[in-house]
């Protein structure tokens, strides 16, 4: 049996970028988002938020990942991320570049 759309959770992507003197892997990013998404929002906050990193929109060559979350929690997503100044033991400075609700408009700018 299907949702009904207003049932349905809405959702937006937000895609980041990663400037840092080294690259990373997917595996790293990926671990370091979610421990920060943890440490700021809790784990109430995190089911709460549905946020999801999307594994298939990794830019290795720009170090650009997409994040899906759910509409109401995109600020806290934003703040959350942006908060990480060090993975693996090496600064970073994680900027947002867009937010939106279809993967086809952020394709266009991974």
């Amino acid at each position: 049996m299907k949702l009904l759309p207003s049932l349905r959770q809405k959702k937006r992507y937000v895609l980041f970028e990663i400037t840092a003197e080294k690259s990373f892997s997917l595996a790293e990013v990926q671990e370091a988002i979610e421990s920060s998404l943890l440490r700021f929002l809790g784990e109430l906050g995190v089911a709460k938020a549905g946020s999801l990193f999307i594994k298939e929109k990794w830019n290795a060559q720009k170090q650009r990942f997409v994040v899906k979350v759910n509409h109401t929690f995109v600020d806290e997503l934003k703040s959350a991320v942006i908060l990480n100044k060090k993975i693996k033991n090496t600064p970073v400075l994680i900027r947002s570049v867009i937010t939106s609700g279809t993967l086809k408009k952020i394709s266009s700018n991974l």
